[in-house]
């Protein structure tokens, strides 16, 4: 049911280090940061309280039912695909609302162990949500491309462990699923490399792999087939995510125009980002990890009402590389604009990428935007 599981972020454990080395553009005064995280937590508060009153709507608690046996199915499918055989154990992971303060301390990890036959409470497990209004970012990207492809599969080779999203978007002041959509993800592979930008270190502008866009189905729904994301210095792990509305699909499967509507990250409990980054080639990426409870950026996406970490569930108990299956509810307000926040780094279009010139800081020739 919508609400059904809204965690818990104090934003007093937000630690921002000052100066911390991340990429060009994401480096901020702690004063500024904290002033602007603050103001982005009353305002995303309002929309909390107006996505409580849906939680009885008749219509979102239809939705709810439908998203239960959609995830129910892709799970099936995503295990037969992977040739897990149907008897096999799976992990359920559940998370309290537990303070934000108290998660390196206390563990919040209520996985447990099922066989997963006919008598399993499907509801039980897909009828989860994690419903968070994902605060605005003060930056989109920076790594930002304009133009990206539509697609849903957006892995291009990288090598890593198999995630399957899956992101539904309510608007909190119909208590409505919104349709047309173009939802818009990137992050960086395993190793902590962002494709489609000529930064240095990064893949280069002909590079494409882990972006893309969808477009939201009649129940607000998107998903895309990646890849979990690595790490880079100064940054928690996480997936860059935006909302358009208005924009128009041109026939090279790409998009313009349309009006920002959301910005924000998505993070992942910690527990699973060690456990993935035991694997290879994670595991070879020999750049210091910083944790969520270290990373400033966490102070945008979380207050005391939610957090932006999504559910999920194992393919495989056994074998965590076979994939993860991952879902996240987001409840967004239409009528704000956010196209103020949009830091384009490059641009793609029928010839490959090009850069901003409007942002050469991404190449260290001039300093980095107020705002990153």
């Amino acid at each position: 049911m919508l609400g059904s599981t809204f965690c818990s972020l104090a934003v007093a454990a937000i630690v921002f280090l000052c100066g911390t080395s991340a990429h060009p553009g994401e480096k901020l005064d702690v004063r500024e940061a904290l002033t602007e995280a603050r103001v982005r937590h009353t305002l995303a508060d309002l929309q909390y309280r107006e996505l409580s009153k849906c939680n009885d709507d008749a219509e979102a608690q239809s939705r709810a039912d439908r998203a239960m046996k959609r995830r129910l199915e892709t799970f099936q499918r995503l295990r037969k695909e992977r040739g897990i055989s149907s008897d096999s154990h799976l992990y359920i992971h559940r998370r309290d609302n537990v303070a934000f303060a108290k998660w390196a301390a206390t563990s919040h990890d209520k996985t447990g162990i099922l066989n997963f036959t006919t008598d399993t409470p499907h509801a039980e497990i897909f009828g989860a949500n994690s419903t968070c209004i994902l605060t605005p970012d003060n930056i989109i990207g920076p790594y930002f491309v304009h133009g990206e492809q539509i697609r849903s599969n957006i892995v291009e080779g990288q090598a890593g462990i198999p995630l399957h999203l899956e992101l539904s978007f309510v608007n909190i002041n119909t208590c409505k699923s919104t349709p047309n959509l173009l939802i818009d993800i990137w992050q960086c592979n395993a190793m902590g490399v962002y494709s489609g930008v000529s930064a240095a270190g990064q893949a280069g502008l002909k590079t494409t792999y882990l972006r893309g866009v969808q477009q939201t189905d009649t129940d607000g729904v998107v998903e895309f087939d990646t890849i979990f994301p690595g790490h880079y210095q100064g940054r928690a792990t996480h997936i860059h995510v935006s909302v358009h509305s208005g924009a128009r699909v041109l026939p090279n499967n790409t998009y313009t125009g349309g009006t920002i509507h959301h910005i924000s990250q998505m993070f992942f409990d910690q527990a699973l980002i060690n456990a993935v980054e035991r694997t290879a080639p994670y595991s070879s990426n020999r750049v210091p990890r910083t944790s969520n409870a270290a990373d400033g950026y966490t102070g945008y996406s979380a207050t005391s009402a939610y957090d932006p970490f999504p559910e999920y569930v194992l393919l495989d108990a056994n074998d965590i590389t076979k994939g993860i299956f991952m879902w996240l509810e987001v409840g967004f307000n239409q009528n704000v604009n956010y196209e103020a926040y949009k830091t384009i780094a490059a641009y793609l279009g029928p010839n490959g990428g090009t850069n901003n010139p409007a942002y050469d800081w991404l190449k260290g020739i001039t300093p980095p935007p107020t705002h990153g």
